[in-house]
C-alpha cells in the first residue's frame, strides 16, 4: 500500500494512531481497575478511593476463595466441562458442517435441515422445558447436564459451514477421480485446510463451558457439582461465630474483607484461563472469522 506524503495525511494518521491508543486504553482501564480493587483494603475499595493502582495491598479476597475446599473441586469441573463440551462441540460441530456444505444435488436434505438449524436460533424452547427434559433424562447432577443440552452450537456449525463451502470445489473433484470417500476428504483435506476457523469456533465453545454458570445453579442438586463460575456466584462471605471462635485469624479476614474486593477478585479468577488459552488461539481467531463469514 503507497501512503500519502502529504502534511494533511500524516497529520490524520497521528490523529489515528493516538485515537485507536485511546481506544485501547478505555477497553483496558476496567479490567486493570478491577484487579486493583480485588488487592486492595476495603475501606479504600468502599471510599472508591482505588483507581488503577492498589492500596492497602492485601491477599484477603484470595485467600477466601482458595482457602474453601469447594473451590479447587469446582474448578477442576469446569476444567471436565470445557475439555468434554469441548470435544462434543467440535465433533457434532464438523459433522454437521461439512454435509452442510454440499449443494443440494450432492446432500439431497440439505435444506431441510438448514431451516430447521435457523429455526433453533429465532425461536428457544425456554428454561422450563429444557429444565424438565433434563429432569426427565436423570441427568441432574452429572457432567452431562452441562455439556449436552448445549452440543450443537448452531451458531459455530454456520460459520464452519461457510468456511468449508469456501474450499475450492476443485480439491473434491480431484478426490472424487482417485477414489476418496467422503471421510477420507473430511480428516484428510477439509480439516487440516479449515484450522483457522475450527480454531475460531473451539474458541468460541471454551469461553462458553467457561463462563456459563446458570444452567449448573438449575441442573446440579450439591456444591460438589457445581462449576466455577456457579460456585463463584454463590460464594458468599458467611462466617459462624462458632467458626471465627475457633480460628482467631477469621476476625482479621473479616475486617479486611469486603463484598467488593471480594466481587473483583471472583471477576479476575474467572477471566485468567482464558486470558491464557486466547493467545494461543488469537492468531487464526481474525482469520478464522472473517473466512467464515461470507458465502457464496
Amino acid at each position: 500500500m503507497v501512503r500519502s506524503q502529504t502534511i494533511s495525511a500524516k497529520i490524520w494518521y497521528a490523529l489515528l494512531i493516538v485515537g485507536m491508543v485511546l481506544i485501547a486504553l478505555t477497553s483496558i482501564a476496567p479490567i486493570v481497575h478491577t484487579v486493583a480493587v480485588s488487592f486492595s483494603h476495603k475501606a479504600y475499595a468502599a471510599a472508591g478511593a482505588v483507581s488503577f493502582w492498589p492500596k492497602g495491598f492485601n491477599l484477603y479476597a484470595y485467600k477466601q476463595i482458595v482457602a474453601d475446599s469447594k473451590f479447587l473441586h469446582s474448578f477442576m469441573v469446569s476444567v471436565e466441562r470445557v475439555l468434554l463440551g469441548g470435544a462434543i462441540n467440535f465433533l457434532m460441530t464438523v459433522l454437521m458442517a461439512y454435509p452442510l456444505s454440499r449443494t443440494s444435488e450432492q446432500f439431497g436434505g440439505r435444506n431441510a435441515y438448514m431451516w430447521f438449524l435457523i429455526f433453533t436460533m429465532l425461536f428457544s424452547g425456554g428454561v422450563i422445558p429444557l429444565y424438565i427434559l433434563v429432569k426427565s433424562l436423570g441427568l441432574f447432577d452429572s457432567i452431562w447436564a452441562l455439556v449436552l443440552p448445549s452440543a450443537v452450537p448452531v451458531f459455530n456449525v454456520i460459520l464452519l459451514m461457510n468456511f468449508f463451502r469456501g474450499i475450492p470445489k476443485e480439491l473434491n473433484e480431484a478426490g472424487s477421480m482417485d477414489g476418496a470417500g467422503p471421510w477420507y476428504m473430511l480428516f484428510r483435506v477439509y480439516i487440516p485446510l479449515s484450522l483457522p476457523s475450527i480454531a475460531t469456533v473451539t474458541l468460541f465453545s471454551i469461553v462458553g463451558h467457561w463462563n456459563s454458570f446458570f444452567d449448573g445453579m438449575i441442573f446440579m442438586r450439591s456444591v460438589e457439582h457445581y462449576p466455577l463460575q456457579t460456585y463463584i456466584q454463590q460464594l458468599v462471605v458467611q462466617m459462624s461465630i462458632s467458626t471465627m471462635a475457633s480460628d482467631p485469624n477469621k476476625y482479621e479476614l473479616m475486617r479486611q474483607l469486603s463484598d467488593q474486593t471480594l466481587n473483583a477478585a471472583k471477576i479476575v479468577v474467572a477471566v485468567v484461563p482464558v486470558l491464557v488459552v486466547y493467545p494461543f488461539l488469537q492468531k487464526y481467531f481474525i482469520q478464522g472469522i472473517l473466512l467464515g463469514s461470507v458465502k457464496e
